[in-house]
Parts: C-alpha cells; sequence; structure tokens
C-alpha cells in the first residue's frame, strides 16, 4: 500500500509520518521549496526521512510572491500574540498553500501509483489556517476524485489526516507511541540556531509538550521560555505531578523518589531539606501518621514505619525489612539491615 506523505519537518508532519509506517504504508515523503523565511524545517525533513531509510522527494516552487509572513521578508512573524490563536487568520498563513501541496501530491500519486496522501492538518490546536479544516479536505477530496485518472477510473486518492481531531498534547503522546524522531523537528516560524518560543507555532509546541507531561528536546533561545509559556520548569522533564503520585504508590518507589532528588539537589542551598519536607509529608499522608520528628511516632504497618534518630530531630529513614526478614546479605556475605537512610 503506497501513499505520500507531506512532511514539513515539524512536529505534526513527523507524528502524521509516523502514523502512515504504524498503518503499514510504503511511504514516498515529499516536501517544498517555495520561498519560506527559511530553510531549517527542510534540514528536519531530511534528517526525519534519513531516520526512517525512506525516499524523499523535494520539489521546488516559488510562492514568494505571495502575501504572507512566512514567504516575505519584509512582513515580521507575529510573537506572543494575545487571545486564542484560532481566533483570526494570522499572517503566517500562506494563501491556498495546501491546495498547491496537495494537487502536486496528487499528481506524484498518480506517477508512483500510490492511492492515498497523508497530511499533518490539524482543527484542534492550530493557528486559525481555513485550509487545515476537516470540510475542506472532504470537498478536496471529491475534487481530485472527478479530476484525476485514479478517481475517474474508479480508484479515487484518498486524503488521510490522522491527527485532525487530536489536541497538541495528544499529538505529542502520539508521536512517543509510535516512537517518532521528535527530537529532530522543527516548528519555529523563524529560522535562527534556536528556535524562538515565542511565535504562534512554538506556543502550541510547548503547550503541547507540557500538557502531555514530555520535555521538549529541542532547544530554544531562553529557556525560561518553558516556565514562561507552560509554568514548568525546564529541566523539570517527564516528573510533572501525576507521574510523582504514580511513583509515590509504592513505599519503595517512594524513597527511590527521594533518593534521587537528595543527590541532584544536594549540592542546591535550600533544596535538600526542602526535598525530604515533602517526602516525609507525602508519607504522612499515606500513613495518617504524626510528625516522625514529633512525640508521636507513626505506627508501624506490614514492618514498615518511620523511626526517628533522636527526639526533635527532622531527619529520618524508613525501614524496609519484610516478613520476618530484619537484614539481607550483601555479595560479599556480610549482613545489612534493610534500611534506607533520605537524610
Amino acid at each position: 500500500m503506497k501513499a505520500v506523505v507531506l512532511l514539513s519537518g515539524g512536529l505534526d508532519s513527523t507524528t502524521t509520518l509516523a502514523q502512515a509506517i504504524a498503518d503499514g504504508c510504503e511511504p514516498t515523503v515529499l516536501s517544498f521549496r517555495y520561498g519560506q523565511r527559511h530553510t531549517k524545517e527542510l534540514v528536519s525533513a531530511e534528517n526525519v526521512c534519513r531516520y526512517y531509510g525512506i525516499p524523499h522527494v523535494v520539489i521546488d516552487i516559488d510562492l514568494s510572491s505571495f502575501r504572507s509572513a512566512l514567504t516575505r521578508p519584509d512582513i515580521d512573524v507575529p510573537m506572543d500574540r494575545e487571545g486564542e490563536l484560532d481566533k483570526d487568520i494570522p499572517i503566517t498563513y500562506v494563501p491556498a498553500r495546501n491546495i498547491v501541496f496537495l494537487s502536486i501530491a496528487a499528481g506524484l500519486c498518480e506517477s508512483i501509483d500510490a492511492d492515498r496522501i497523508y497530511i499533518g492538518a490539524n482543527a484542534v490546536d492550530y493557528s486559525g489556517y481555513p485550509d487545515c479544516r476537516p470540510e475542506f479536505f472532504e470537498a478536496y477530496e471529491d475534487m481530485i476524485g472527478k479530476g484525476t485518472k485514479a478517481g475517474v477510473e474508479g480508484h479515487p486518492i484518498r486524503i488521510m489526516t490522522p491527527i485532525m481531531h487530536d489536541s497538541k498534547a495528544d499529538i505529542v503522546r502520539r508521536g512517543k507511541r509510535l516512537n517518532a524522531p521528535l527530537h529532530l523537528t522543527w516548528s519555529c516560524y523563524n529560522g535562527g540556531e534556536k528556535a524562538c518560543g515565542h511565535c504562534d507555532s512554538c506556543r502550541l509546541r510547548l503547550k503541547g509538550f507540557a500538557e502531555a507531561g514530555y520535555k521538549d528536546e529541542i532547544e530554544y533561545e531562553d529557556m525560561r521560555d518553558l516556565q514562561v509559556h507552560t509554568g514548568r520548569r525546564p529541566d523539570d522533564g517527564d516528573t510533572d505531578d501525576l507521574r510523582q503520585d504514580r511513583r509515590l504508590q509504592s513505599p519503595v518507589l517512594m524513597v527511590r523518589y527521594a533518593v534521587f532528588h537528595v543527590r541532584r539537589d544536594r549540592d542546591v542551598s535550600g533544596r535538600y531539606h526542602g526535598c525530604c519536607g515533602r517526602l516525609q509529608a507525602r508519607l504522612r499522608d499515606r500513613r495518617g501518621a504524626d510528625d516522625p520528628a514529633g512525640n508521636a511516632r507513626a505506627p508501624a504497618q506490614d514492618g514498615v514505619g518511620w523511626h526517628a534518630d533522636r527526639p526533635g530531630d527532622q531527619r529520618g529513614h524508613r525501614s524496609f525489612p519484610g516478613p520476618g526478614r530484619s537484614a539481607r546479605s550483601d555479595k560479599h556475605g556480610h549482613q545489612v539491615p534493610l534500611v534506607r537512610d533520605v537524610r
């Protein structure tokens, strides 16, 4: 089953390519050098194709006379737009671009005997482009069914839009699930060494990764943009509150979580004790125990409990002896108490 996949080198089109491969298609990737502000996205598209080891067709077509911030250097790319990004059609819209691209893709389909076109259009988290709506693709598919040899002979070319109704977070999750090389993609409208973090495309991308709970692996000019637009620290990665809560369902994982953060933060002033305090608070919530440093100690349950090193000391350890066990043997045969110190 052959397919033509339109690939810009961005997040959406790369995830769409991964979906086409997962659907069992033999893809031929089609990209365009159409006079855009920069060619960094084409470099990303080439890297994605090399990652998959699939053919990449790049067609030159000059759309620089079309009025758009993406094709005209005298028109500035909007930065930090306020309000809903899909409320008005922005100046980054390239007139009839998808009509042009789909027409060439349909011609390539007939030339290589492919029966479908994959395009990463989206009508949920998008910038308000009219040629990204479901009704446009329905009408266009009907048109090429009537205006191509394949359609007249009863084998119409289908237009596949697998991420049409996905939010940007859903697209990120889909890409991760399909092992798409999202780290190779480029979404920024500006062609700097690093993504700007302020154009519509960057903001939607950052929002998607943040809501999906994943770290965006590409670099941004100012890493503080990650916190400004998403409310998350750049080094948080996948450790959001939901994932922490899942890890803390097990007492053993609770201690591993604490030890990790103590080691990570031990050289950072003011965060060492904060980590232990957060762990103790979570344990008290789970066990219904009093402060382990206070007069009332947490009752042990199934051989597990808090133990204060000495009265009034905020430090403590959590022991996990297990049923009938208080120690284990290490590789040298020595008895080692089953205690994890989180000081």
